[in-house]
């Protein structure tokens, strides 16, 4: 029986959404035969919301291993909120515990919490035992330092994140052996960066659609009031993330929304779970931009962040979804699958040539007003959204979305596609570490450890 090290600082009952990925794979790995053991954080005070039914779907046969955590009372004298600091020293000694005590195959990093990833090697080094990083955000990015990018948010932290990925990433990823990635651009930046990282160093896996969590979700929606109130006209919900690289693509939503309201159809827009921030100290993204379109009165934002579980019966209510991209070229939403999953009318506002965009044209179900990055608004993209919504108005099964392909959703982008194509890539570089290439020099032999996924 394979035995796996699955480091998850967040994890249920708290609502994160790096966890979801490993949540969502951990019955399929249990179903496969694995030995699972998740190191997670003891946070008492945790930002994220907590949702104690996610723990229901968490398989009794996982040994859940809770690290401590430093208390905000003491650290924010320090400035520090987050949680990989807070419960790095007690990940390494929970980790080097775990790992005395059993023998395991592999470690694998299911977190954006990067600064916890050194600790990969470092009991590499000590118990050799390869580690795979599963690489959901970038972890050092230039995305701030981009010709035309806003200032960085943060101040000195963010100086601190970006100095300490300079420092880390190279060390942690050289002796990584696989790379993990929600997006193909992630990698291409790597391979970029570092000579040594091959392109059969790392995968694509997308989040996987949450088809059993949708099935709770629908069975809350049929017995729960709706988390929205009754609208007399066309209603748009939206869940999730409002950062400053989506509000171009909010401005080309909130110019199409202007137009029709002014030929007076009636049009409610709401926002949940905008912002990361704590309960209370979470501040609206959409006011400044949706007054300067005249439109302040039609759009709601609650920045607090609201339960997974919510957001997908969010879906089921709302009667246009929708799905918002980002400057970054490379932002792949997990969103986008359970969205199209709803089979709700949807509209997509992101960039052209995105990756965001390539997964739209290829699935269906959506449609898409594009406009060219970096180029202002572009009317004829509200043009294109405020046509869509006449359209709705006047017949919604007339909406000209593509079907969506739930076929190939399901076997691609389902939750157990991806948790069998995450073991692929386990049970490849538990080979290739148990029988390494022995006729290579020392270097290459740590090069040619780095697994590809199988075919």
């Amino acid at each position: 029986m394979p035995r796996i090290l699955v480091v998850s600082p967040h994890f249920p009952p708290v609502n994160a959404p790096d966890m979801q990925r490993i949540r969502m794979s951990l019955p399929h790995f249990v179903d496969a035969g694995w030995e699972v053991v998740v190191l997670a954080a003891n946070d008492r005070e945790p930002l994220a919301p907590l949702e104690p039914d996610l723990l229901q779907t968490v398989p009794a046969a996982v040994r859940v291993v809770r690290t401590h955590v430093w208390s905000r009372r003491w650290t924010h004298w320090f400035g520090l909120n987050n949680l990989g600091l807070r419960t790095l020293l007690s990940t390494y000694w929970a980790g080097r515990k775990v790992l005395r005590e059993s023998s395991f195959d592999l470690v694998y990093f299911s977190s954006t919490q990067a600064v916890l990833f050194p600790l990969g090697r470092l009991w590499r080094s000590e118990f050799q035992v390869p580690y795979v990083i599963d690489l959901q955000d970038p972890w050092l990015s230039d995305y701030y330092h981009r010709p035309g990018a806003p200032r960085p948010p943060g101040g000195w932290k963010y100086a601190f994140a970006h100095g300490t990925a300079r420092m880390f990433e190279g060390w942690t990823l050289a002796r990584a052996a696989h790379v993990i990635s929600v997006s193909q651009p992630y990698l291409d930046a790597l391979e970029h960066r570092y000579p040594w990282f091959r392109r059969d160093s790392g995968s694509v896996l997308t989040f996987g659609s949450p088809d059993a969590d949708f099935a709770v979700a629908r069975e809350r929606y049929l017995r729960e009031p709706p988390i929205t109130p009754a609208t007399r006209g066309i209603k748009i919900a939206y869940a999730g993330r409002l950062g400053p690289d989506m509000l171009p693509a909010l401005d080309h939503l909130f110019h199409g929304i202007a137009l029709v309201l002014r030929e007076g159809i009636a049009i409610e827009v709401y926002f949940y779970g905008t912002s990361y921030a704590p309960a209370g100290q979470a501040e609206a993204t959409t006011t400044s931009l949706a007054a300067s379109h005249g439109i302040a009165a039609h759009v709601h934002e609650f920045p607090a962040r609201i339960t997974y579980l919510n957001s997908l019966r969010l879906l089921l209510e709302t009667d246009v979804a929708l799905v918002l991209g980002s400057n970054d070229p490379s932002y792949s939403p997990s969103k986008l699958y359970p969205t199209l999953l709803a089979g709700k009318p949807t509209l997509a506002v992101a960039p052209e040539r995105t990756v965001l965009a390539e997964r739209i044209a290829e699935l269906g179900g959506a449609v898409l007003a594009a406009y060219a990055p970096g180029s202002g608004t572009d009317p004829l993209c509200g043009e294109k959204i405020a046509g869509l919504l006449r359209t709705l108005v006047r017949d919604r099964a007339s909406f000209p979305a593509p079907p969506a392909n739930l076929e190939r959703i399901r076997e691609h982008y389902s939750a157990a596609a991806v948790a069998v194509r995450q073991l692929e890539v386990f049970l490849a570089v538990i080979a290739r570490h148990r029988h390494p290439p022995a006729t290579l020099p020392e270097a290459d032999q740590q090069a040619a450890t780095n697994a590809p996924l199988p075919p």
